[in-house]
């Protein structure tokens, strides 16, 4: 836990957000067991879990630092030095000093979102907020800090050399000029200066200028994993992403992955529907050679053939299909470590 006394001063920025996913949970106890209890400022907390989780993680959190911590209700007050958890199946939002639940559209398929919090933040506070980005898969939490960037806030983001997974902070330092790139046991310490407006630790880097976006000029029609809608390009601060009518958010490799399974999907229903059909087809062949319906019979048998042979074609397809996606993920990850090397 921390000991360092915080300077008597009104602090630049009051307002941290935290985001992460798979690997974060330790990524977060680092965090939160250097920050000073009297920090001037709120932090609020999104960790990507499954809707039906009990999370213990605002009493992990209690139990790792100084500041108290507690998962949030809907209506809460933003305190300095006062942390906030975003519970399970529930978006943790920022309004009027205060944080909102929200059982909106998922995001990149997850509710909680980091990018929910990062982006509500940053509308609601503009230049006070500070948003951080730790261990994850994918390129979650990316756009909502282009947002906070874009409003003047600034950005501190794990070391992907640090991190269990590097995808996260790896695609935030890409997209996004980064204020603090830190090791976990640092990053605590540039969230306290960038608060007191002080300079930053020994240890702590910024990030080079991200690259720009290249535009394609070729128009998609694209719909929604999800819900099926039509899905809208869209630009946060920079940052490609894509939302349907109803409200679903993708960034890009959240999109190919929902489109990798969603395909995966369709073709074992289709499979399904043709092993169903041949079975069908051959109950029906017994039952008119029952009857003494030979010619039926005889077409009966065809077509239940036929089905097999498409159903034993297909399942050869998704079975590669499959095989594909743990290959792209592999590859996905083999290419994340590779961008920081």
């Amino acid at each position: 836990m921390s000991e360092n006394p915080v300077p008597d001063r009104t602090p630049v920025r009051d307002l941290v957000v935290i985001g992460a996913s798979a690997g974060g949970v330790e990524a977060l106890k680092q965090v939160v067991a250097r920050l000073p209890a009297e920090l001037p400022a709120a932090v609020c907390v999104v960790l990507h879990i499954a809707p039906t989780s009990t999370s213990a993680l605002a009493g992990i959190l209690a139990r790792a630092g100084s500041m108290p911590c507690h998962a949030a209700l809907d209506g809460d007050e933003l305190a300095h030095g006062q942390i906030l958890v975003a519970p399970p199946d529930h978006h943790l939002l920022v309004e009027d000093g205060r944080v909102r639940l929200s059982v909106g559209p998922r995001e990149n398929g997850h509710r909680p979102a980091v990018d929910a919090l990062f982006r509500s933040a940053a509308i609601a506070r503009d230049s006070a907020v500070i948003g951080v980005v730790l261990s994850g898969t994918r390129d979650d939490g990316s756009a909502g800090l282009a947002v906070i960037k874009s409003r003047g806030g600034a950005a501190v983001v794990q070391d992907p050399d640090d991190a269990l997974y590097a995808g996260m902070p790896a695609s935030a330092i890409a997209h996004v000029v980064v204020d603090a790139v830190a090791p976990g046991r640092l990053i605590a310490d540039a969230i306290t200066a960038l608060v007191l407006g002080q300079h930053m630790p020994n240890g702590v880097r910024s990030s080079d200028p991200a690259e720009p976006m290249t535009d394609d000029d070729d128009e998609l029609t694209l719909v929604c994993p999800e819900c099926g809608g039509v899905l809208t390009e869209r630009d946060e601060a920079g940052m490609p992403g894509w939302g349907c009518h109803v409200g679903h958010l993708y960034s890009p490799r959240s999109l190919v992955e929902a489109q990798g399974a969603a395909v995966e999907a369709a073709l074992w229903t289709a499979l399904r529907s043709l092993e169903d059909r041949a079975a069908l087809l051959h109950r029906m062949e017994q039952g008119a050679l029952t009857r003494g319906q030979r010619r039926s019979s005889q077409m009966f048998r065809l077509q239940s053939q036929q089905a097999k042979e498409q159903a034993d074609l297909l399942r050869g397809v998704v079975e590669e299909a499959a095989a594909a996606t743990q290959r792209q993920r592999g590859a996905d990850e083999s290419v994340e470590a590779g961008e920081v090397a």
